[in-house]
């Protein structure tokens, strides 16, 4: 097998919340597998390689919806083509907005999207900004969410059931469409969460028909991500 090549999408537009870390993080759990792992930052189409094995789109800042949008445009055909042929996409906060319907923000302002994903982002009354924990068949998730929006259009597929913070707006979180993830969930939220990286990572290693195994290295990482988890869970009085 090749080494594998992980793309992070405009990481310095999209990289609010350290988001772009998220293609570090599997590409060293990836290594830690025995397999090579590149990343490649992508910041125009010309940047993009010849072979994609996983896809990694950040947050950014509302200032920069218009601009980060438009690049992303001229990658629309080829982000299609991805999630046709199974390759893995995580996209969050604003990275993801911008892959919906598009983006209602106040004032009647809207931003069109590029209609990758079912689902638009709409304004809330208030900002949420506050611990997230969502159960989802990738297990318990745990993050940080900081958005102006509220998510619609999408309740059908959802990555999870919010326990605790706000979400989409109404009891759900993210939206799971293929292989596509999108979330609101920061930390960067593969470091806090491996059982999310590493199914990411076994649906780029079956594209080889290869199986993913996580390495002996992932155990006491994994072990202060689980201990992080759960000292959010405890201070909002959740179950461990």
């Amino acid at each position: 097998m090749r080494p594998l090549t992980i793309i992070s999408i405009l990481p310095d537009l999209l990289n609010t919340n350290g988001d772009a870390a998220n293609a570090r993080v599997l590409a060293q759990r990836a290594r830690w597998s025995g397999q090579e792992a590149n990343v490649v930052e992508v910041r125009t189409r010309a940047d993009l390689p010849a072979d994609v094995d996983s896809v990694v789109i950040g947050s950014g800042s509302d200032s920069q919806l218009v601009a980060a949008r438009d690049v992303l445009l001229t990658m629309a055909e080829d982000l299609r083509a991805w999630t046709t042929a199974g390759v893995p996409i995580l996209a969050v906060g604003t990275g993801w907005e911008l892959l919906s319907w598009g983006i209602e923000l106040s004032g009647g302002v809207v931003v069109e999207g590029l209609g990758l994903v079912a689902g638009r982002a709409v304004p809330r009354e208030s900002r949420a900004i506050d611990d997230l924990v969502v159960t989802s068949k990738y297990g318990r998730l745990v993050g940080f969410e900081n958005h102006a929006r509220d998510y619609v259009g999408a309740e059908g597929s959802p990555l999870g059931r919010v326990v605790a913070g706000t979400g989409n707006g109404h009891g759900t979180e993210g939206v799971v469409m293929g292989d596509v993830i999108a979330t609101h969930l920061h930390g960067p939220v593969l470091a806090r969460n491996p059982g999310l990286a590493d199914h990411l990572l076994r649906a780029a290693f079956a594209r080889h028909a290869v199986e993913y195994t996580p390495g002996a290295p992932t155990r006491p990482v994994d072990e202060l991500a689980r201990a992080a988890r759960n000292q959010v869970a405890v201070r909002l009085s959740l179950a461990i």
